[in-house]
């Protein structure tokens, strides 16, 4: 066993200490292990366990000190990993998802680190699924967090108003102009009885003298409505943070995004930011009893620039076995629109990329994937 392998049992055991000893620190986590069917229309077909349609596997430790006079000090360090090996999400960080500090009072919080920014949060909004494994959204992709993340969270105003700001700092050599690789972060939502409305906002710049100085943009407004027995969800976005992967006839089209939906700086070097994208999705549940949900959801993907699209849909239920742990099922489908060059290649993914999905040109471009999955979600 190697000594970073080491390191990481040593910090779960401190913190699990800890929390008995001090009662201000809590461990926690999420552990999601499902079965994947999904067949492409070229053929092929995966069948696998993955980890993470609804939750990405993780562990984290959150703590809180009362400082007096209304302030508090408060923290959070969280590692995703995979339950189906317990490898680690991101083999490079001990606490992939989340480390970060902060400072809390009547006036909001603040925090400094690795964190979820705007987008990333209002995932309940968005619809039935929180924007996992089955949204059209989340096929899209979803930027959800950043380095040297400085963050203002208000608290809720005026009865029903919150707001929060992200700024991250790029870290990058100012030689190179990478001072200018900012990412910043708002997002803003209302509740007025049973209605919510809100929306979310990113920009992130390339490198001073890029050869492509646009902006990556990711803008996203939604609305819900609770009417008693569930939820209905609408949704809208623009971006054009989407761009392929490989070269020649490997070229895997919308296999890659260029701003890092975990991280990462906008190099600028990608003619494909001029590219827009347009999605729109509407989605309902249903609670049929205390414990059983179901819903549905149908959603468009409009590339602008070449109207190679993509649609798709999901219905899925859950069902409650204990406060803790939830079985679900569901199935989805992704209608890319063209042919196996130049058509559109979107892939289904959960709250954790499928790592036995489709990868080959040949059975994404211009396909169609359906998929049916089961799987068992547990929180501690």
């Amino acid at each position: 066993m190697g000594s970073r392998h080491w390191l990481v049992l040593a910090g779960l055991g401190l913190g699990a200490a800890c929390a008995q000893a001090q009662g201000s620190v809590t461990v926690y986590g999420t552990l999601d292990q499902y079965l994947n069917y999904m067949k492409s229309s070229s053929g092929a077909s995966v069948r696998a366990m993955e980890d993470g349609a609804l939750l990405r596997s993780r562990i984290g430790f959150r703590g809180t000190e009362d400082l007096g006079g209304g302030y508090a000090a408060k923290f959070t360090l969280e590692n995703g990993f995979a339950t189906d090996t317990g490898a680690q999400a991101d083999g490079t960080r001990l606490f992939d998802r989340q480390a970060w500090v902060g400072l809390a009072s009547s006036w909001g919080e603040v925090r400094f680190g690795r964190q979820n920014g705007s987008i990333f949060t209002r995932g309940g909004h968005i619809d039935f699924t929180t924007r996992t494994l089955g949204s059209v959204v989340n096929n899209f992709g979803v930027p959800s967090r950043f380095d040297n993340d400085i963050a203002y969270f208000s608290p809720r105003l005026f009865g029903g108003l919150q707001f929060d700001v992200h700024y991250a700092l790029s870290e990058q050599s100012p030689a190179a102009g990478g001072n200018r690789q900012s990412v910043f972060q708002a997002g803003v939502d209302y509740t007025v009885g049973p209605f919510v409305v809100g929306g979310m906002t990113l920009r992130a710049k390339p490198a001073k003298g890029a050869p492509y100085g646009k902006s990556v943009f990711y803008d996203n407004v939604f609305a819900n409505w609770d009417y008693g027995q569930g939820k209905v969800y609408v949704t809208y976005l623009r971006s054009n943070n989407s761009t392929e992967s490989g070269t020649g006839a490997a070229q895997l089209n919308n296999g890659g995004t260029l701003l890092g939906n975990v991280g990462g700086v906008v190099a600028g070097t990608n003619d494909d930011v001029n590219r827009t994208y347009g999605i729109w999705q509407v989605s309902a549940d249903y609670r049929v009893t205390p414990q059983l949900r179901i819903g549905a959801l149908v959603g468009r993907i409009n590339d602008r620039s070449s109207g190679n699209d993509a649609s798709g849909g999901a219905a899925g239920a859950y069902y409650d076995l204990s406060k803790r742990t939830t079985f679900y099922g569901l199935w989805d489908t992704l209608r890319n629109k063209g042919d196996q060059v130049t058509g559109a290649g979107f892939r289904p993914g959960g709250s954790a990329a499928l790592r036995s999905g489709f990868a080959t040109a040949n059975d994404v471009n211009g396909r169609t994937i359906n998929g049916l999955q089961v799987g068992v979600l547990h929180r501690f």
